[in-house]
């Protein structure tokens, strides 16, 4: 088993406010234990988790596609990742395909699908850390060539994907992957956030 190290498992954040602990210790690694599975209930609490999110108008217009290493449908997924993503992602426990309902079987356009998937996937990272387990979100992916691998309906579309694991030492990784994994967390300062507050 790849070995890890708690300053590896542990990366607060230098928040300017206490946080909850999930929201505090949460950060999105490269490095995963390509050994290390998802059980049946982790998996399952995660997608619920995602099913539960909040939707404008409770329209819900967001779909998952999960597969655990070393089923096809994780191949597929994996076989689909761009860039520097392909180098990192196939250790990983399981990739989850979020996917937008852009328009209804009627054609009705779902306008918030982005931000209520981006909801869902942020409901299933904090319950993936209850779980013990990390996630990290990828924008680089070949949409095109996911809906035809999962022969998806025109009206959805693949719109990113999550892994999800246990964390791993940096060193499996490149040395400038590895030095980004162990990095300083940093966010823009509260005040330039916030553009109106009283």
């Amino acid at each position: 088993m790849t070995s890890t190290n708690s300053s590896t498992l542990t990366r607060s954040t230098d928040s300017s406010q206490p946080l909850v602990p999930l929201l505090e210790e949460r950060w999105s690694p490269r490095s995963y234990d390509e050994t290390a599975t998802i059980s049946d209930a982790q998996f399952d609490a995660v997608l619920e988790a995602a099913r539960w999110a909040p939707s404008a108008m409770n329209f819900q217009p967001r779909r998952f596609i999960a597969g655990r290493r070393g089923t096809e449908t994780f191949r597929k997924i994996n076989e689909n990742l761009l860039g520097f993503n392909a180098s990192w992602a196939f250790r990983a426990s399981a990739l989850v395909v979020g996917v937008l309902e852009t328009v209804t079987e009627d054609g009705e356009e779902r306008a918030f699908a982005q931000y209520d998937l981006g909801q869902s996937l942020a409901a299933l990272t904090v319950q993936a850390h209850a779980e013990g387990l990390h996630v990290h979100q990828m924008a680089g992916i070949d949409a095109e060539g996911l809906r035809a691998a999962f022969d998806l309906p025109e009206r959805f579309l693949p719109y990113t994907v999550t892994a999800i694991g246990t964390v791993a030492d940096p060193s499996q990784l490149g040395e400038k992957a590895a030095e980004r994994e162990v990095a300083p967390r940093t966010r823009i300062a509260l005040d330039e956030v916030v553009l109106v507050k009283e």
